[in-house]
């Protein structure tokens, strides 16, 4: 078989050699000449999957590594019996582990304990849950809303939008792009939205740009007290107006995570086994293995969950990165963009790092961090 793959897949030549040939191509330049002659289909989250791309090919199979399939169009695979895959939960403890850093990093900047404050998560799927256990092992009171499981469960855990909105101090965004439907999220975060969050609120996006209404933001920024966003309404062209309002800007990574990524390639090469009948031979564990120098010294450290959180995701550094934007001719936006995720640094997950400390740290402290997956 030929398979046409995102260059952004890990090990995807690796993981798919017993299916044929691999063919690697930048996702966002993916177009239909490129894929006439191939079998398999796989992306990430830049590449439209449609009829102007699948049109007259030999397509069989399509998976996205990633857990968004706005970007895919499920009803024409269906309509053309062609197999998908995506990679729910692959990368949802990197998502995560990007909120707390944000997070903390905040609590420094403007100087309060997170312990006090109330975190509305809205959508509690693979990452809303885990970004609920996060802040609950650091002492935040989650309030949820997720009106599509509040329907299947019946649970009154989750509330209605309009009670996390004013009852809480941080809200994090965590849903799927729905365009239309009951549970239409587009531009969910518009000045209704806005005008309902008490002042001086922290406003997190890490799901999809068209989530928000930039213009909404920045007509409400100074009823915020701070700003996070990873995705962008317009990506990868980035308003710079907004970019300017933020506390913490990144270019789509929160994600990002190697070990979110290399799960997300075992888990589509699974799907495409499955769906082929052919035997499982490739194991990220080869290519995913502990790495002994991943220790963080605590031993002078007054702060050390923040010092910890803060050495294994330095997350003003990929906001430093990222601002250069600003420099950049508006046409240049999509290669700049593209070039920082392309060449993102190898950022492990916290369970990788091992912690060097002595009695200067307390017993609670301790235990946040183990919680929070680092070892001890």
């Amino acid at each position: 078989m030929k398979i046409a793959a995102d260059v952004n897949i890990p090990f995807v030549k690796e993981a798919f050699k017993n299916f044929g040939e691999v063919e690697l191509f930048p996702g966002r330049d993916i177009e239909n000449k490129m894929v006439k002659d191939a079998d398999i289909l796989l992306v990430r989250s830049v590449t439209k999957v449609n009829k102007e791309l699948l049109s007259g090919t030999k397509i069989k199979f399509v998976a996205t590594a990633t857990i968004g399939i706005d970007h895919i169009d499920i009803d024409y695979l269906n309509e053309n019996k062609i197999g998908f895959a995506s990679a729910p939960g692959s990368n949802a403890d990197s998502v995560a582990e990007y909120v707390v850093s944000g997070l903390l990093n905040l609590s420094k900047k403007y100087d309060f304990n997170l312990s006090e404050k109330k975190a509305g998560i809205i959508g509690v799927g693979n990452v809303g849950i885990r970004v609920k256990k996060r802040l609950e092992i650091l002492g935040v009171e989650c309030l949820l809303n997720d009106p599509p499981k509040q329907r299947e469960t019946g649970n009154n855990i989750y509330l209605p939008l309009d009670k996390v909105l004013r009852s809480s101090d941080i809200v994090t965004v965590h849903v799927p792009l729905n365009k239309t439907g009951i549970d239409a999220t587009l531009h969910l975060i518009n000045e209704e939205f806005l005008s309902k969050m008490k002042k001086g609120f922290i406003l997190i996006n890490s799901s999809r740009g068209k989530v928000m209404n930039e213009s909404a933001i920045r007509k409400s920024r100074d009823k915020l007290m701070a700003l996070i966003l990873d995705v962008w309404e317009t990506e990868p062209i980035v308003n710079i107006d907004t970019l300017n309002l933020t506390d913490i800007a990144t270019p789509h990574i929160a994600g990002y995570s190697y070990d979110g990524k290399v799960r997300g390639t075992e888990m589509i090469y699974h799907a495409a086994c499955d769906f082929f009948n052919i035997e499982k031979k490739w194991n990220k564990t080869e290519f995913i293995k502990p790495e002994n120098d991943l220790l963080i010294d605590l031993r002078k450290s007054n702060e050390p969950i923040f010092d910890a959180i803060n050495c294994a995701y330095p997350i003003i550094q990929d906001d430093k990165n990222f601002r250069g934007i600003k420099n950049i001719d508006l046409e240049k936006h999509n290669d700049f963009f593209d070039k920082l995720r392309k060449n993102y640094p190898k950022r492990r997950e916290f369970f990788n790092y091992s912690l060097h400390y002595d009695n200067n740290i307390d017993k609670v402290s301790l235990d946040v961090l183990s919680n929070l997956g680092f070892k001890i």
